[in-house]
């Protein structure tokens, strides 16, 4: 009898069940917080004190709870203990995350919004009039009103001469990106800034314009908003009005203009004669703004960071348009020097500084404490790098825990959140 041999192929099946989900250590906190402090009636005073839901929502809860109401069908406390009481951990911990118990925030401000607007972090948007990259795509005002439509309450144009110098159009400059005339987004953000919010709207301003060209933007931003602008009672604040205060509000953040008499000022006891251009050929004019302590914000240089985003004009004019400087609320700047002195904090005038990723980065590793005492009364702003011509973004979470208000991204894609 001839041997045979046989394979025997044995296939065993595991079932796996995946572990019950235990409360974590915040949820542990929260329940012995809540027991320890109200007790009996710990569940109802949680409602109110943590939770801060109002009367009746406190109501609809423990009557659920208690196996009435709608969500009388997942009440799992009944016979443990009164409704009102502080249910068990694990209770507890159901509770939090039911849905028909317990559901998420609505979409409405619950905040305090009455304190300055420095205290808040901005939806804010970088080029905003951008299709595409920042290279070479198209300029319009179709990403604004997209940008508005999702809540975005600061918008970004940059804004240079038309080709004939007479009017202003709104492009990323020393690109290929193609304009868009600025009354046409003037327009469009009048017409949808209040679309999704009614909390203020900033639009800020990099400004390559001659002081002819700063006049005409001022009557055009004068003439198509309105009342719905929101124009300072002085040159400077001490302190910013609050979000509350600027309900349904435009307002304008850029540097302040070059002016000669703040020229004549900074020079103190210096005399200067000759005119204007004389002075300026030789060298002994420079540009004043409100940032005037400031430097380049580089300890040292950093070629990255070569943005055109509120660049200086290095030439001086003396004839500045006073309409549009009056209509500026938050005076910004961009770092000059040390980046020490650049977030000196003035206790008499509050001002908004831009800083780029990069410096960004610099800065927390070396300044990180500066940079929050600045931003608890000023304002910092953050853009992308000029490297990100693909129109990515970087990690917003050091710009946010160094209280930056304003951290700049580039939404020109539907998946705009591009972290890279």
């Amino acid at each position: 009898m001839g041997s045979y041999a046989y394979r025997y192929c044995m296939c065993f099946t595991r079932k796996f069940r995946s572990p019950d989900a235990h409360p974590p250590p915040d949820v542990r906190a929260a329940h012995a917080a809540a027991g320890a402090a109200h007790g009996d009636d710990g569940l109802r005073r949680f409602l109110a004190d943590v939770q801060r839901e109002d009367p009746a929502e406190a109501d609809r809860v423990l009557a659920a709870l208690s196996g009435g109401g709608a969500a009388g069908g997942i009440a799992r406390f009944v016979g443990r203990s009164p409704a009102a009481a502080l249910p068990t951990l694990d209770d507890f911990f159901g509770f939090l995350f039911s849905p028909d118990l317990n559901p998420p925030i609505s979409n409405k401000v619950h905040q305090d919004m009455s304190a300055p607007i420095s205290h808040y972090y901005v939806f804010t948007g970088h080029n905003s009039y951008l299709t595409g990259n920042q290279l070479n795509s198209d300029s319009s005002d179709v990403p604004i009103i997209a940008a508005l439509q999702n809540g975005v309450r600061v918008i970004e144009l940059d804004m240079w001469p038309n080709s004939a110098k007479n009017c202003v159009d709104i492009l990323h400059g020393g690109t290929l990106t193609a304009p868009v005339e600025i009354m046409r987004c003037l327009k469009s953000i009048k017409e949808y800034a209040f679309c999704a919010s009614t909390y203020p709207l900033v639009i800020t301003l990099e400004d390559h314009l001659t002081a002819d060209l700063q006049a005409k933007v001022a009557g055009m931003i004068t003439e198509t908003f309105g009342d719905l602008l929101y124009v300072p009672s002085s040159d400077t604040l001490n302190e910013f009005p609050s979000p509350e205060a600027l309900m349904r509000r435009i307002i304008i953040s850029t540097k302040p203009p070059q002016e000669y008499r703040e020229f004549l000022k900074a020079q103190g006891d210096q005399k200067i004669s000759g005119n204007a251009d004389k002075l300026a050929e030789e060298g002994n004019l420079r540009r004043i703004d409100s940032n005037a302590d400031d430097s380049d914000g580089k300890d040292e240089p950093d070629d990255e960071d070569d943005e055109e985003s509120e660049e200086e004009d290095p030439k001086f004019q003396p004839d500045t348009a006073c309409e549009y400087r009056k209509l500026i609320t938050i005076h910004a700047g961009k770092p000059k020097g040390r980046m020490r002195d650049a977030l000196k904090v003035d206790p008499d005038k509050v001002r908004r500084l831009s800083l780029s990723e990069t410096q960004l980065g610099k800065a927390t590793a070396s300044h990180g404490a500066d940079i929050i005492r600045f931003t608890q009364r000023n304002i910092l702003r953050i853009y992308p790098k000029g490297t990100r011509i693909n129109s990515s973004n970087y990690d917003p979470m050091k710009a946010w825990t160094h209280g930056a208000q304003m951290v700049a991204f580039n939404m020109q894609s539907q998946r705009w959140l591009r972290i890279r």
